[in-house]
């Protein structure tokens, strides 16, 4: 039986039939349907049209900036106003992009709050302030703490940068360094230092506490009480709010004739657990301290810890002094005197400061926050 050879290359084959119209239809028909006019195939949906501003306003008749004002939660609108807006807008089923908001504004909702010591109660109450006062004006807080380390507050403040916070609220970690700040802070942010000043840093406004006169007066109060060795406990001299409540302390020993002897000067971490181990250092003289002004509540309550230890009763046998007025200070045992700076007024208030920055143009300030004394047993000697 003879095979079809196949053809040569370059040869010419005859071109295949055109389809007829009904060989067509039938070609997109199912099995066994009919033959006949084909139908016409079904238009593919593109995706739902993106509902915007324009709209919302066009539908109720506003402009598109009082949407926008309801949007960012605006006093400026009347209540009337912002009620129809707000119905339109879940009419609609608006979707708010808070992304492409914030890249229009060249700002976002967000304010970065970076905390040295989330363990100390006193920054605990200036968080809460904080949150406070920007929630009420529509921000959110992101929060970060660097444990007192000047590499991790470098990290914290990078990757909180990523997210374009309108401002940053830092209370700096010991050993900050002004130049590294300004590497990984954007030039145009927002910043209000907190508590602690920065060398070179005069471009960003500062929040701080009267420490010097506070630590005046917590000194002036043991010396009216008869007390003449009187020592400062705890902080680290290289930090700005040690140094300033160190030199009121020494003012007011100066001022009163007392000397101040360098052994006196006991520097620890400001926590109560260091605190209560150094205890030891006041009483290696043989004419030790008979009471004390420590650099903040979380130090003067690990000294109270450290003195009962030694046998030791605070406020009876030791006069102790604290600074912040932490919850915890009016109910500790005994009652410790201290210095109030209201942390969480004080958190108000630095959000209010950076809020002026960022929306209303204000420039950055240097501010002192006043604080008062507030006696109470831990220093109830009377040696006169």
């Amino acid at each position: 039986m003879s095979q079809k050879r196949p053809p040569r290359a370059g040869s010419k084959r005859a071109p295949a039939a055109a389809p007829s119209k009904t060989a067509k239809a039938a070609a997109g028909a199912a099995p066994g349907a009919k033959a006949g006019k084909a139908k016409p195939a079904a238009r593919a949906r593109g995706p739902q049209r993106v509902v915007t501003v324009t709209d919302i306003a066009n539908a109720i008749g506003v402009s598109r900036a009082t949407v926008s004002l309801v949007l960012r939660g605006s006093p400026l609108v009347h209540a009337d106003t912002r009620a129809r807006v707000e119905a339109e807008l879940k009419r609609q089923r608006y979707v708010y992009n808070r992304g492409a908001a914030n890249l229009r504004r060249r700002t976002s909702s967000s304010v970065a709050l970076v905390i040295n010591d989330l363990a100390n109660p006193f920054f605990a109450e200036f968080a809460a302030g904080v949150d406070e006062a920007l929630g009420e004006k529509g921000y959110v807080t992101l929060l970060g703490s660097t444990g007192e380390s000047p590499e991790r507050q470098q990290a914290v403040l990078a990757s909180l940068m990523e997210h374009t916070p309108a401002g940053v609220i830092l209370s700096p970690a010991e050993g900050s360094d002004a130049a590294q700040l300004h590497k990984v802070l954007d030039a145009r942010a927002n910043v209000l230092l907190f508590n602690r000043e920065l060398a070179g840093a005069d471009d960003w406004g500062f929040l701080g506490l009267d420490n010097q006169h506070g630590a005046q007066l917590a000194t002036e109060h043991l010396i009216a009480l008869g007390h003449r060795r009187i020592a400062f406990y705890g902080g680290h001299a290289d930090s700005s709010s040690c140094r300033q409540r160190r030199a009121g302390h020494a003012q007011a020993m100066k001022r009163a004739g007392l000397p101040v002897d360098p052994a006196w000067l006991i520097e620890s971490a400001p926590n109560r657990l260091e605190a209560a181990a150094r205890t030891g250092e006041l009483f290696g003289d043989q004419a030790p301290p008979t009471a004390a002004v420590c650099y903040n509540d979380t130090v003067a309550l690990g000294l109270m810890l450290g003195l009962l230890a030694r046998g030791i009763q605070p406020g009876k046998g030791f006069a102790v002094t604290g600074f912040d007025d932490i919850p915890e200070a009016a109910v500790t045992t005994p009652p410790l005197t201290t210095l109030a700076a209201n942390p969480r007024e004080r958190g108000r208030q630095a959000a209010q400061l950076v809020l002026a920055q960022i929306d209303e143009g204000a420039v950055p300030r240097r501010t002192i926050a006043p604080v008062t004394l507030s006696v109470r047993e831990s220093s109830g000697v009377t040696l006169k």
